[in-house]
């Protein structure tokens, strides 16, 4: 006889947030969620291609938001990070993005905020903000999820 076990519930989700140069779109994903989450969910990003640093037009609005971007530094993206996560959402990162067999991805196309000015790069980072906070109740349905930083 065989048993099956189910899913370990009490497992904390993790989520690798992707993009090409890991200095916009992906770490404000994951500085958000990091934020909604309050621990109950594990975000990492990373890039293709990273970059030298994260974009400082997002980190301005990240700032502004009381996110903290100090600590951030672009990292590149393996196929580790993809399958050890339970989710791998892709913002961009085009063909050179890995591929993992049994990976779950989602892609999110999302507009690129480097170089864009601050009310461009604000209507980015609140779509990535509804796409999270949305993401956040999916991965753990039964989280009271804080008010949006967007108002």
């Amino acid at each position: 006889m065989t048993t099956t076990t189910a899913p370990d519930a009490s497992k904390t989700p993790q989520v690798v947030y992707a993009c090409r140069a890991n200095g916009g779109r992906s770490v404000a994903s994951r500085l958000l969620t990091e934020h909604y989450a309050g621990g109950r969910v594990i975000a990492i990003s990373a890039g293709t291609e990273p970059g030298e640093h994260i974009h400082p037009e997002v980190a301005r609005v990240l700032e502004s938001l009381g996110l903290d971007t100090s600590r951030e530094s672009p990292k590149l993206l393996t196929t580790e990070m993809i399958a050890e996560s339970d989710l791998a959402i892709t913002q961009g990162c085009g063909e050179n993005c890995p591929y993992v067999p049994g990976a779950r991805y989602r892609d999110w196309p999302l507009d690129d905020p480097k170089g864009q000015d601050e009310t461009e790069v604000r209507r980015i980072v609140a779509d990535i903000d509804g796409r999270v906070r949305d993401l956040i109740v999916e991965l753990v349905p039964d989280i009271d999820l804080p008010p949006s930083l967007l108002g």
